[in-house]
């Protein structure tokens, strides 16, 4: 992942995403406020986005709550076969309030984990083998619904 539209909940450079794309595919219905996304940008199809899911086909939608690119008075119906994206980071994010509801077959998945890597090297202390290994851990988020997340 890169770029700051979803901190804190991603950071800006350093994470993979782990996304479920077979049960979108399997039950599109079961799509949530609140989780988690990848999806097309609606405004670079090459471009693949991670946004939140905020609101479903037939939601009245705020448009920008947070006023900084429509007033907070200004609200929405999104349309059937569409949803509302936004990012975490409101002022750094280009969404739903930049190009209105999104079709829904623009959608990946849905993010299941986040890992953050980081190497640790551990070196034998044989000389006769001169052995390096690097092994890789990291910091996993599993993302179990739509509001909570679990650290491991």
């Amino acid at each position: 992942m890169a770029g700051p539209s979803m901190l804190p909940t991603l950071g800006t450079e350093g994470e993979l995403v782990i996304e479920s794309i077979l049960p979108h595919r399997l039950f599109p219905s079961r799509l949530a406020r609140g989780e988690l996304i990848t999806l097309k940008s609606p405004i670079n199809p090459s471009r693949i986005i991670c946004k939140r899911v905020i609101g479903l086909p037939g939601d009245v939608i705020c448009v920008d709550p947070s006023g900084l690119k429509a007033p907070s008075t200004e609200h929405v119906v999104v349309p059937k076969g569409h949803i509302w994206i936004a990012g975490d980071n409101a002022a750094c994010s280009t969404d739903s309030r930049d190009y209105g509801p999104v079709s829904m077959a623009l959608i990946r998945g849905k993010v299941a984990a986040r890992v953050r890597f980081y190497v640790l090297v551990w070196v034998c202390l044989n000389d006769d083998i001169g052995l390096h290994k690097i092994y890789p851990f990291g910091r996993f988020t599993i993302f179990s619904n739509s509001s909570t997340y679990i650290d491991a």
